[in-house]
């Protein structure tokens, strides 16, 4: 079984709104079919009511293609559908606390753009960092300006974790992301946008692809989780 640092090679996070008028399930479907290894439930609009029925269809969509299904802020709808991990920012709920109520084999990720708050993360419980944004983006207004491949570079040295590059990732840019240091990139328009979503996603892998395999394997001591479907 690979480990989820692998997994982690690509990201796929849903946005309703991007992708209609198609429906969300199917781009990932079509994502999951091209080989994507990970997607993340990321619907920031709508309450939790309303994400459960597609957590679930997600989680089965997941679970079918051996690929791993993280739920952006909310630990408890993660719970609910047996995803294999959350996502956390500086507004949710706290790393350690997550890592409490958390099931042995969960995932925990942490959004941090500064080494202090990416070390500070792992020495919680999270077993990646999402960096970010990379490069410009549009698609979260309250991303902050871009960090640059350089910060990027600094964050990845400093943690012994997987970092996932995030805003702003297109097949033109993740190259340059992977050469930073990152272990994978994690992408939201680019997919959600495309006109042809299992071949972007192809796109995606084979741009990152090349730049891992030419580097030292890296092994992190925390990401070694199976998924749990």
């Amino acid at each position: 079984m690979r480990s989820s640092a692998t997994r982690l090679r690509l990201i796929v996070a849903t946005d309703r709104r991007l992708a209609a008028p198609r429906d969300v399930v199917q781009v990932v479907g079509d994502a999951l079919r091209a080989g994507c290894p990970a997607v993340q439930l990321r619907e920031k609009e709508f309450p939790p009511r309303d994400i459960l029925p597609l957590a679930h269809a997600v989680r089965r969509a997941t679970h079918d293609a051996g690929a791993l299904l993280v739920v952006n802020d909310r630990l408890d709808v993660a719970l609910a559908v047996g995803a294999d991990g959350v996502h956390l920012g500086p507004d949710d709920l706290p790393v350690a606390h997550a890592r409490e109520l958390a099931p042995p084999g969960f995932l925990i990720g942490y959004s941090a753009s500064t080494v202090a708050r990416a070390q500070s993360a792992i020495a919680s419980g999270a077993d990646y960092i999402g960096c970010g944004p990379v490069f410009p983006t549009t698609t979260k207004p309250d991303a902050g300006s871009a960090i640059g491949v350089a910060r990027l570079a600094r964050i990845a040295k400093a943690v012994d974790a997987p970092v996932v590059a995030i805003g702003g990732i297109t097949p033109d840019n993740a190259p340059a992301a992977i050469h930073a240091g990152a272990a994978g990139v994690a992408v939201i328009s680019a997919v959600m946008t495309a006109a042809d979503h299992r071949a972007t996603t192809s796109r995606l892998l084979a741009a990152t692809e090349a730049p891992i395999q030419r580097r030292p394997q890296m092994a992190y001591p925390h990401t070694t989780r199976a998924p749990r479907g």
